[in-house]
């Protein structure tokens, strides 16, 4: 797979995939710029080197339609503000006046193509889609982890039609720390997941098996795994098609000597909005119209020990309903925990990065990841669609 390094970009265009899908709030300003910044050092690359640098992103769910709301409009004026230099914004990221407005670009001048998901054959992979966007540069940079498990037309398909392609100063550390992780990790590795959806987990939890010494598991996804073991939860989250998978991995962890760590006792309520209602109590005494919503405070204790111990950490997912004061305690708690810890500590992105953020912890990590669902992809074995489309075009240069 080239680097950006190893690739001459001066006075080139340079089409580099961004992901830009940042949080608004009601008056379009930015609330998260970190997948900005993260991006940062690949741009100033680029800008030492004179090139004609195109940026392309998606922002929300707009399903093919153009909508004024979820246009890259904030992203450009924050850019703009950043490098303190013009940043335009395309009318659209394909078609002829945006060929036009890139004839006109000067070297190191920066221009941000309008949501590329405005376009429904974006995330079809269509090969014509694809031609478009090859057609705008010279070179393809990809710094977009968050969404190189999807094979869409940016992020993929273009590979195929530039001639140059290479992964970004980003992409290039997300995957180096990961495989520093797996690969060659301070043992005891100690692997954390959490969530809502056991469903997603599994398969990284199977994989994690042939690598960690043990393995923490919370938030609703850790339900299914108590159900599996004989306990009522009452109303609580689960999934119970996955109870026979849930209750096998166990036995394969006994097997392969890993230890999985569920929780000891439990924060309740009878709802999501009943925040005034909490009540703490073991997993073997939830009542019927009560349901999980936090890992209580003596799994606390004992997985607070268990990172204590460890000597590399990886973690994706919170422990509870943490976006609710009430049930964000666990969450907080291993955060804060994980930054007090010795060891290398890697956190994979999406809700777990507002978990850190919201602790004020997020420098106090090893490395915190840019993509939720790619760093989970990582975890569960494969490798990410725009990895291997980048290591193909690479074999063809």
């Amino acid at each position: 797979m080239n680097r950006i390094q190893e690739l001459d970009t001066k006075g080139q265009k340079v089409l580099m995939r961004v992901d830009y899908n940042v949080p608004l709030d009601k008056s379009k300003n930015i609330t998260d710029d970190t997948r900005i910044t993260g991006s940062v050092p690949t741009l100033r690359h680029l800008l030492k080197q004179n090139a004609k640098i195109i940026l392309a992103s998606h922002l929300g769910r707009p399903d093919g339609q153009k909508k004024a709301e979820l246009s890259l409009a904030p992203v450009a004026n924050f850019l703009s503000e950043f490098f303190n230099k013009k940043v335009l914004l395309a009318p659209d990221c394909i078609g002829t006046e945006v060929e036009e407005l890139i004839n006109k670009m000067h070297e190191g001048d920066i221009l941000l193509l309008e949501n590329l998901r405005f376009h429904n054959n974006e995330k079809k992979n269509d090969d014509g889609f694809s031609k478009k966007l090859a057609k705008l540069c010279d070179i393809y940079v990809n710094d977009a982890f968050a969404v190189s498990h999807r094979a869409h037309a940016s992020v993929e398909g273009i590979t195929r039609f530039v001639k140059k392609c290479a992964a970004g100063f980003l992409l290039q550390k997300e995957l180096d720390y990961f495989n520093k992780a797996m690969k060659k990790p301070e043992r005891p590795l100690l692997a954390i997941l959490g969530g809502a959806k056991v469903e997603t987990k599994l398969p990284a939890l199977k994989n994690m098996l042939a690598h960690v010494d043990k393995i923490i598991i919370g938030g609703a996804a850790a339900n299914t795994f108590i159900k599996s073991m004989g306990y009522d939860l009452g109303k609580s989250l689960v999934d119970n098609n996955y109870l026979e998978s849930a209750k096998k991995l166990r036995e394969e962890a006994v097997k392969a000597g890993i230890e999985i760590l569920t929780p000891l006792d439990v924060v309740l309520a009878k709802e999501f909005e009943d925040e005034n209602a909490s009540q703490i109590t073991s997993i073997k005494e939830i009542p019927h119209d009560q349901m999980i919503m936090d890992i209580g405070p003596e799994t606390v204790r004992l997985y607070r020990k268990i990172m204590r111990d460890a000597k590399t950490i990886i973690w994706n997912g919170p422990m509870g309903v943490f976006e609710k004061d009430a049930f964000n305690k666990g969450s907080l708690a291993l955060a804060e925990a994980i930054s007090e810890s010795k060891a290398m500590t890697i956190v994979g992105g999406g809700d777990t990065n507002v978990v850190l953020n919201k602790a004020n912890l997020a420098d106090k990590v090893t490395y915190m990841s840019t993509g939720g669902g790619a760093f989970l992809k990582l975890m569960e074995g494969q490798e990410l669609a725009a990895v291997a489309a980048l290591k193909l075009a690479s074999q063809e240069d």
